[in-house]
């Protein structure tokens, strides 16, 4: 140590002492000055100026915004037509909504109501209410007499019911319709107690006061302090204002204002304390100067002896820089330290929790779990794995930056945490995936319903992190284990259920026990399903949708994963787009279209088999639509030309009908029914029932069959029902046709 350092310490201090001085110099001067005490004065009138001119415009600015909302929203005046608010009340609830929000939209207003004279009832934003069950009649009697009054009320008590709590308001009241009319009224109240703390907030009781009188005189409120005493114990008054809407007069004062004169009077004092003062601080210095040399002494021999060790150079540099050196290479290795433990103690957490998730044979867990600060503070407790997912991941990394992600996460596994701790339970979590969270859950094993009490911290959860995160989870519970060794059991329950979120629906938690019993899965159905649907689609009729109502009624009621939902709804889109490649290309491209596909296969924007159902239907729907318009715009006479053949060549066969048709020429009954209409400007059926007369005739004419085998011949089970449709086109029975027709043949023969 260099002889010296005494004498620099010392002189150190002086900088500091006179620095000091001159402040507290300084302070006095201000202090004492009466120029100061004048501009505090005129500080104090500007700030109560300002605070009168804030609650001014604040009263006038209310007023405007509810009579501009008035006047703006034409149900009000319909409210007060009593014929029609009863034809519609939906008028009530519209004013009534519009009150609530004239309400909120500024803490300064406690209630609007109106009131019609016509059947003297009272609209509230609670609702309509008789004028007899009003707590605020009196006022409304009142004001009844003096409708022509525009300014504000007195303080008064309101309350809206008998049993409710009164309330200190001012209040104005409008006739309706503006600005003259005597349909009813419209009040406004303020609560006084806003008033206050508005006032309140804009002054500072340290500084100055601010006392609010009514127009007799009679104190309001003051923003003194509650145990303050008399006035003259907080300072005077320095300044008065009159607030002309309310009549109140504003009254305020610097605090503590009548030490000025005091100080004043007693200014030489100070020369005296600041020679004391400077005495007294010489004396300290050197004082403190030698109670501090010893350490700093002891100090720098021990980081030279700490050189000397480590053969450094010699120290020949400040003294003060080498200790500041010294201690903050100390400090910054110590924080080193102390980030990798706990980066050590992260990743072992972590990785133990893998271990236990996976199943992996682990050795003295219960001392690993104490050491790691993650043993559970209860005997034997029942153990779950719990899976807990964000939902929508897309739209939550698109709304928050990967600082916000990353801080989100961190909160969501401490609140978790938190709240099972708050319910009496174990809870351990750890982010395993991207969007994944695992979280081990206990309950004591004394508890009687462990699953139903975690579903209850779940349901919390995610209460709370919807409440205040603007984010929603999914919770998928496994099964109840006592034994760490086998928590892979449970996390694999938990996953399975996971992958059934589609299948389940949107529920936001999921126990494994809602699983149903595994079961064969008849696949052949599906096909089977999916092979009618494209039938259906190409037949032309909406019975498609009945097919595609049934696949999903299926998969739902067999709960099938995620991925075979996938599998299943694929293959029937491979069918579809089969059977619709070879009729148009435009067709098929849509049927395929990239963007639609991407949507179709589940990326996460379906929560549950309806979402899903709702996005096929509406693809489908749209491909339906340019496949019946394609089909309109086919040739159909050369199809109508084959149906035709086709009927000349069958119409003996008793099974020909539309349905046979449809199943033979891929086209809907309706369709084939409509084309023959417009070809031939005849029905179906009247295009049969002609060929089968014709041939019958023939029959009739040239052979000696019966009438029951020509019937047969013709397409008729029967001859009651062929008999009758000959009759009813040729005229006569087939028996009267046969004797008017053979004879004369044979006779000419």
């Amino acid at each position: 140590m260099k002889k010296n350092w005494y004498r620099r310490m010392l002189l150190s201090y002086f900088p500091i002492f006179f620095v000091t001085m001159a402040v507290l110099i300084f302070i006095f001067i201000i202090v004492v000055s009466d120029i100061s005490y004048k501009q505090t004065v005129k500080a104090d009138r500007i700030t109560t100026d300002y605070v009168v001119g804030r609650l001014s415009s604040s009263l006038k600015g209310i007023e405007m915004d509810v009579l501009k909302e008035i006047e703006k929203n034409k149900r009000y005046e319909d409210f007060l037509n009593v014929a029609l608010t009863e034809q519609n009340s939906q008028i009530i609830i519209d004013v009534a909504g519009s009150l609530r929000e004239l309400v909120a939209s500024d803490s300064l207003i406690h209630s609007i109501y109106i009131y019609r004279i016509q059947d003297e009832k009272v609209l509230t934003r609670s609702g309509l209410v008789d004028s007899d069950r009003f707590a605020d009649r009196s006022f409304i009697e009142q004001a009844l007499i003096r409708l022509d009054t525009r300014s504000w009320s007195p303080i008064r008590s309101y309350r809206e019911f008998g049993l409710d709590q009164e309330k200190q308001v001012v209040s104005m009241y409008k006739r309706e319709p503006l600005p003259f009319g005597n349909d009813g009224l419209v009040v406004i109240n303020i609560d006084v107690y806003a008033v206050e703390q508005m006032i309140r907030s804009m002054n500072s009781n340290e500084v100055s006061f601010l006392d609010v009188r009514d127009a007799s005189g009679e104190l309001l409120f003051s923003t003194r302090s509650a145990d303050a005493g008399k006035d003259d114990q907080q300072g005077k008054v320095v300044n008065r204002i009159t607030l002309d809407l309310l009549g109140w007069q504003f009254e305020s004062g610097i605090a503590a204002g009548h030490l000025f004169l005091w100080v004043s009077l007693i200014s030489y004092i100070w020369v005296v304390i600041g020679i004391v003062t400077v005495v007294l601080a010489l004396i300290y210095i050197v004082f403190i100067t030698k109670r501090n040399y010893k350490p700093i002494r002891t100090m720098m021999s021990r980081i030279e002896s700490l050189h000397e060790r480590e053969d450094a150079p010699s120290l020949n540099r400040d003294e003060m820089a080498l200790i500041d050196q010294t201690l903050e290479n100390l400090i910054r290795q110590a924080a080193d330290f102390e980030k990798q433990q706990r980066e050590n103690l992260l990743v072992s957490r972590r990785q133990l929790f893998y271990d236990i998730m996976l199943g992996e044979k682990l050795s003295r867990l219960d001392e690993r779990l104490k050491k790691l600060g993650v043993h559970p503070d209860m005997e034997d407790p029942q153990l779950a794995f719990v899976v807990v997912e964000i939902r929508n991941y897309h739209d939550f990394r698109s709304t928050f930056s990967e600082r916000d992600q990353r801080t989100l996460k961190f909160a969501l596994t401490n609140v978790l945490q938190e709240l099972a701790q708050m319910e009496g339970m174990y809870c351990w979590a750890e982010w395993v995936a991207e969007e994944r969270m695992g979280m081990i859950v206990g309950v004591s094993n004394s508890h009687s319903s462990a699953l139903h009490h975690i579903k209850g911290f779940a349901d919390k959860g995610r209460e709370w992190v919807e409440q205040h995160l603007r984010f929603s989870l999914l919770f998928c519970i496994g099964q109840l284990e006592v034994d760490w060794q086998h928590m892979k059991r449970s996390y694999k329950a938990a996953e399975d259920v996971l992958q059934h979120k589609l299948s389940l629906g949107k529920e936001a938690i999921m126990i494994s026990e809602d699983l149903p019993e595994a079961s064969d899965r008849r696949w052949y159905e599906y096909v089977l399903i999916s092979s009618e649907l494209v039938k259906e689609f190409r037949h032309l009729d909406g019975e498609w949708r009945t097919c595609m109502e049934r696949l999903f009624e299926q998969m739902k009621k067999d709960c099938l994963k995620d991925e075979d939902i996938r599998t299943v709804l694929q293959m029937m889109m491979d069918m579809l787009g089969y059977e619709l490649s070879s009729m148009s290309d435009d067709l098929y491209d849509h049927l395929e279209n990239p963007k639609m596909v991407t949507q179709l296969n589940v990326d996460g924007t379906a929560g549950s088999l309806e979402d899903l159902k709702a996005c096929y239907f509406e693809h489908l729907t749209e491909v339906y639509r340019l496949y019946v318009a394609h089909s309109e715009t086919k040739n159909h006479r050369a199809m109508i030309g084959e149906i035709k053949a086709y009927i000349e060549e069958n119409f003996e066969n008793p099974d020909l009908s539309l349905k046979h048709l449809s199943d033979r020429f891929h086209i809907s009954p309706k369709y084939a029914s409509y084309l023959f209409k417009e070809e031939f400007n005849l029905k179906f059926v009247d295009f049969i029932v002609k060929l089968r007369m014709e041939r019958a005739q023939q029959l009739l004419a040239e052979t000696n069959e019966t009438i029951q085998n020509i019937s047969t011949q013709v397409g008729y089970a029967n001859s009651i029902t062929f008999g009758r449709v000959f009759k009813r086109v040729v005229g006569v029975t087939p028996g009267e046709y046969r004797r008017l027709k053979i004879r004369p043949d044979k006779t000419r023969h």
